[in-house]
């Protein structure tokens, strides 16, 4: 059940960093975009705008991490885990979930998605497709992820469930704050569509900020 009081307003925060980046052809969390680890950047614009926020992946940033059951087992598997982190650190209110291929994204961005009234989930829609990895979950949809974990499932069709969450749509975002910056980028072709210059970051090694 969704919480009430403060703890269910704050909006805490979860970055993935443990997918495979196999149509990337490099490790996503690694690769350099001016000059920083593109990970450790949406890290460093996670943390200014959510707390607590966490890293649910390997260890590549400077935010405490914690591990999905199994590693690499897909976005439903690290939400969850995620969630279940922030429960043990007492909080119960929504979080913004993100994954580390954002190479646009701005603090200011994430404050839109982030402060929005009320405690139900945030979902951005981008050119009619849904954002659910850059997108604010409600304590009810992570709630609904970890059961959809346990019965076996993997995907994340359906959530957020929009039947409950504000849709926010390319014509809904404040003047002066592009939806664009929300974009993401699975291939080196879909970096360069976006103008982004980039290069392979380190493929092992220890853990940024570590």
């Amino acid at each position: 059940m969704t919480g009430t009081g403060a703890g269910a307003r704050r909006c805490a925060g979860l970055l993935l960093t443990g997918g495979s980046s196999r149509r990337m052809g490099h490790d996503k969390a690694r690769l350099l975009v001016a000059g920083e680890p593109l990970a450790r950047r949406t890290a460093r614009l996670l943390a200014a705008v959510a707390a607590p926020a966490l890293e649910v992946g390997p260890g590549v940033t400077d935010l405490e991490a914690v591990r999905e059951e199994p590693p690499g087992g897909g976005p439903l598997a690290a939400i969850v885990a995620g969630a279940q982190a922030l429960g043990r650190l007492g909080h119960r209110g929504p979080a913004l979930v993100l994954a580390c291929d954002l190479p646009l994204l701005t603090a200011d961005a994430l404050a839109v998605v982030a402060g929005r009234p009320g405690a139900r989930s945030v979902l951005p829609f981008l050119g009619g497709r849904a954002q659910p990895l850059c997108a604010r979950w409600s304590p009810d949809d992570l709630d609904e992820a970890a059961v959809r974990l346990a019965r076996g499932e993997r995907s994340l069709a359906g959530l957020p469930d929009r039947r409950d969450a504000e849709i926010l749509d390319e014509l809904a975002w404040p003047s002066g704050v592009g939806a664009g910056a929300l974009r993401d980028a699975d291939t080196p072709a879909e970096l360069a569509a976006l103008g982004v210059a980039w290069e392979p970051g380190g493929a092992s090694g220890p853990a940024i900020g570590s």
